[in-house]
């Protein structure tokens, strides 16, 4: 096994000796310099694995040392150590991207601690992951065959959604089929939770923690509460935004923001935009909506744009609820829709509860499906949610939170439903008024196998729409998603793998409610 080479660059280290008999004892073989120009001239000549630098040398100082290393060799990880408290001196060092920094006097195993974490980290966290994976599971499978309410079940899939984030983030790949079978597992038993519960929660108007916050109540029970009167406030509705994609855009929205409180509310069924988005804005279930808007709500077999009027039905809410507020609504589908809703922001900070809705998450599922080249991108979970983030870090989307958190704007970021991995095929068969989503179906003559999905024979029941007298509704569980008998196997394989949302599981239904407050 190669040794782990260390340069030391210190005018007193023939004072360290101690340190240095400790390393090489450890396996570590030491190269020692006493200023900084040797330090750079060895770093030109030879691969080390670690430098340490002094800060105060003679000739140049352990800064300008840093640079140069630097523009030679900008991933080498490079340790400060100085006698200095002086806070520039601290934030000169971070600002040239040192890998740590210590105050003198260091003793050896403060020395041992940080090379480790710098040339073994990896192997550490990943080990560290398993055996912590390996003990939390018995208690999953043991929370799986008790009891759970609400409140455990967002508890549970908190939990997965760490595991899996903590798995990808290490280099396990031993434990991960385990994770995925138990998530399996959670959606089997998810999918039992809302078919024995789910058409009384959707009549509770208050949540607890046997109820959900659900879309239609989700405006009154979880944004509006959080508003304060004279104060600017932003809700963010991420269309599609699951809670492991939150997660990943946390920590580059951590740098502007802090979260006051992390939450999840349920998704009506569908979990669709039509559905569950108008839901949130007019504070009704779609068979209210029908009967309050009438023409404004289009059924699914009705040609034409299906969220037209969220701006109408927020503005209405918000007068039955007598909030005194005159939203401001913003729909961004586009990258020319997102600079110039940038450009607008110094105006929009004057007003009392800015809506914006962001479609660019929900564009990216579908894509996944529709485009060869973007299905190799996000191939699996982690890709999907590495190039969640890499989005979100280049778009204006992260522009506008910074600009926000800068003018002291408190914020609410949610979303309408999310999505999930499908990968198991469910046969149906349906006329040609049958809608087409593969997680849903709804229709006058559906046939199926009432043990493979959760039916509502009577769409009212669930407080959605008829399109006609005998219509009913089915909705795919777990991550099945429905095919048609014909060219069954050219459909089976062309939307397995592929992310879809409408039905029944963890990933679509239960989704994030996060209240921020600036930094």
């Amino acid at each position: 096994m190669r040794k782990i080479k260390i340069l030391w660059a210190d005018d007193e280290i023939d004072h360290l000796k101690s340190h240095i008999f400790f390393l090489e004892e450890k396996g570590y073989e030491i190269t020692t310099v006493t200023n900084g120009l040797d330090a750079t001239d060895k770093v030109k000549e030879n691969h080390y694995d670690v430098v340490f630098l002094d800060e105060n040398m003679p000739g140049i100082s352990g800064l300008e040392a840093l640079k140069i290393i630097k523009e030679i060799e900008n991933n080498l990880p490079v340790v400060m150590i100085t006698k200095s408290e002086e806070d520039h001196i601290m934030e000169d060092a971070i600002g040239s991207k040192i890998a740590d920094y210590l105050i003198k006097p260091v003793n050896p195993r403060q020395i041992l601690s940080t090379i480790k974490k710098l040339t073994d980290g990896k192997r550490l966290e990943t080990e560290s992951v398993t055996q912590r994976y390996q003990q939390d599971f018995r208690n999953i499978g043991m929370a799986f065959m008790d009891y759970m309410d609400w409140s455990k079940w967002k508890d549970m899939y908190k939990k997965l959604v760490y595991w899996e984030i903590e798995m990808a983030n290490s280099d396990e790949t031993g434990m991960e089929e385990i994770l995925k079978t138990q998530k399996q597992e959670g959606n089997r038993e998810f999918s039992k939770y809302i078919k024995k519960n789910y058409l009384n929660f959707i009549h509770n108007s208050q949540p607890s923690e046997e109820a959900p916050m659900m879309s239609h109540n989700l405006m009154k029970n979880g944004i509006l509460p959080q508003k304060k009167k004279g104060e600017p406030f932003f809700l963010l509705l991420l269309d599609n935004l699951r809670f492991d994609q939150w997660k990943v855009i946390q920590k580059e929205i951590s740098n502007y923001y802090r979260v006051v409180n992390e939450d999840m509310y349920m998704s009506i069924l569908p979990t669709t935009t039509q559905y569950a988005r108008n839901a949130i804005f007019s504070g009704l279930m779609p068979l209210d909506i029908e009967k309050r808007f009438g023409d404004k709500w289009s059924n699914d077999e009705e040609e034409g744009g299906k969220n037209l009027y969220e701006s109408h039905f927020q503005d209405d809410l918000f007068k039955r609820l007598k909030t005194g507020y005159n939203p401001k609504y913003i729909k961004v589908t586009n990258l020319n829709n997102a600079k110039a809703m940038v450009e607008q922001l110094p105006n929009l900070i004057n007003e009392e509860f800015v809506t914006i809705v962001y479609n660019f998450i929900d564009t990216l599922s579908h894509a996944r499906t529709d485009s060869k080249i973007v299905r190799e991108l996000a191939e699996n979970e982690s890709a999907y949610r590495a190039l969640t983030l890499s989005w979100f870090e280049h778009s204006p989307l992260l522009e506008t939170i910074r600009y926000l958190s800068s003018k002291n704007v408190k914020l609410v970021i949610t979303t309408d439903h999310g999505s999930v991995r499908v990968d198991s095929t469910v046969k149906v068969q349906g006329d040609k008024y049958t809608t087409t989503n593969l997680r849903y179906k709804t229709g006058c003559r559906i046939s199926y196998n009432e043990k493979e999905v959760f039916e509502v024979k009577n769409p009212h029941d669930a407080l959605l729409p008829k399109q006609h007298m005998s219509s009913s509704y089915i909705f795919s569980r777990e991550s099945d998603f429905f095919v048609y008998p014909n060219n069954l196997n050219h459909y089976a394989k062309y939307y397995k793998d592929t992310f879809q949302h409408g039905g029944i599981s963890m990933e679509e239904m239960m989704i994030p409610i996060i209240t921020l407050e600036p930094k």
